[in-house]
């Protein structure tokens, strides 16, 4: 029997999460004995376009080594910021690409991604139908900002989640300690949906309650408002913390840092906030005259390996598994995705849906989850989010600081 070959991508921003994606693709394909070769993409499409790939089957051919990938940050074939143009407008791109397919006699080519790159999955897989071609093409989600629809979270969320509740738990402890007024506000990331922010409200325990406000871009942001908001709380205590996300837009529909020096755009035309914090931060100290700092987690969000959730890896991992089961199928033109089976326990099913129906749309924060005075969630939202950011990973150490793997094959010459 003929045996298959596959090309696995990594596209878009990273996550905790992502490798150990691709180490359960890796995984599933060895252990299916059904495949000669398991090829990496090295900086995702364009870099297949430069025709820069490898032998993951031979790097992986261990458990040690799968384990290792899978508890790496980042993402290990690297990445690209590359919008995949239509066929009409550009023939030979696709051309290129399945002359590479029919030479390394491709059967299966999974990409996992964002929006972005399910998009590429859309258009590649719609492609290889115009010409009779059978490889499968499957999408594996991934993003931070758990913005994709049709699955109930994203891989890469969890984790993202509890870094932020774990941050915002310290930022908390550490602002405790000076007796006199004071604002901290941390900006979040999620340019329209507010998942991240709002899961700092996982933070609160008996002994703490901050945030005390939570600002998400699923509703109108007033700065009247939220300057009465914080009058509010400062009737009854002296230090608070706000937590809020970087794309919040006033009554207009614009973005708060719209006009920042700050303001930059990405490869797709998405706009790169940075700068709602220090708004925010200018706007508080004119307004009380008190102590005021502004927090951007930034980057750290997405990289803190060593706070990742133990719920979103093994989901991760298992996605990847799932993901390889669905080609061999002979699925095509599929996104992986999540379905929330109960809360308590805690289950979810792997399954997939039309990534026609998933590319270029956005899920946002449900407006009846957010609470009515727009400064906070519902336990809905907290219930929802509570169990992606279970358990602990283990991570290996050397010389005092974490053992990922090796990616130096990243490095340009």
């Amino acid at each position: 029997m003929k045996k298959r070959n596959c090309f696995i991508g990594q596209s878009g921003g990273p996550t905790v999460a992502i490798n150990a994606s691709l180490a359960g693709i890796i995984h599933e394909c060895i252990k299916s004995q059904k495949f000669d070769h398991v090829y990496g993409m090295v900086n995702g499409i364009m870099g297949l376009l430069e025709s820069r790939y490898m032998d993951l089957g031979e790097l992986f051919n261990d458990s040690q080594a799968l384990e290792q990938l899978k508890h790496s940050p980042a993402m290990y074939l690297g990445s690209c910021r590359y919008k995949l143009p239509n066929y009409q407008d550009d023939p030979q791109t696709y051309e290129i690409l399945f002359h590479t397919f029919e030479q390394l006699h491709i059967t299966d080519f999974y990409y996992i991604g964002g929006n972005d790159s399910m998009d590429t999955v859309a258009k590649l897989s719609a492609y290889a139908k115009s010409i009779h071609s059978p490889i499968c093409f499957i999408g594996i989600p991934k993003t931070i900002d758990n913005d994709l629809m049709g699955t109930d979270h994203t891989p890469g969320f969890g984790s993202a989640a509890k870094y932020v509740a774990t941050s915002m738990l310290e930022i908390a402890y550490d602002s405790s300690i000076y007796k006199l007024n004071a604002v901290t506000i941390v900006e979040i990331m999620g340019r329209n949906a507010g998942w991240l922010t709002a899961a700092s409200a996982l933070a609160r325990t008996q002994c703490n309650e901050a945030p005390d406000l939570i600002y998400l871009p699923e509703v109108p942001f007033s700065t009247q408002k939220f300057l009465d908001d914080i009058r509010k709380v400062f009737r009854h205590k002296k230090n608070i913390i706000i937590a809020v996300s970087e794309g919040i837009k006033n009554e207009n529909g614009e973005y708060l840092d719209a006009d920042s020096k700050y303001t930059k755009r990405d490869a797709f035309g998405h706009v790169l906030h940075s700068g709602t914090g220090k708004v925010l931060e200018s706007l508080v100290y004119q307004e009380f005259k008190c102590k005021v700092r502004s927090i951007e987690l930034n980057v750290l969000q997405r990289c803190a390996m060593h706070i990742a959730s133990k719920v979103d890896l093994e989901e991760s991992f298992q996605i990847g598994q799932a993901a390889v089961q669905t080609s061999m199928e002979g699925h095509s033109g599929v996104m992986m995705t999540f379905q929330r089976v109960q809360n308590q326990p805690y289950q979810v099913e792997y399954t997939y849906k039309d990534v026609l129906k998933i590319a270029n749309l956005e899920q946002r924060i449900p407006v009846e989850w957010i609470n009515d005075e727009h400064n906070d969630i519902t336990q809905e939202l907290y219930d929802y989010l509570i169990p992606l950011i279970q358990g602990e990973v283990a991570i290996t150490y050397e010389n005092g600081i974490p053992c990922y793997s090796d990616i130096t094959h990243l490095r340009y010459k």
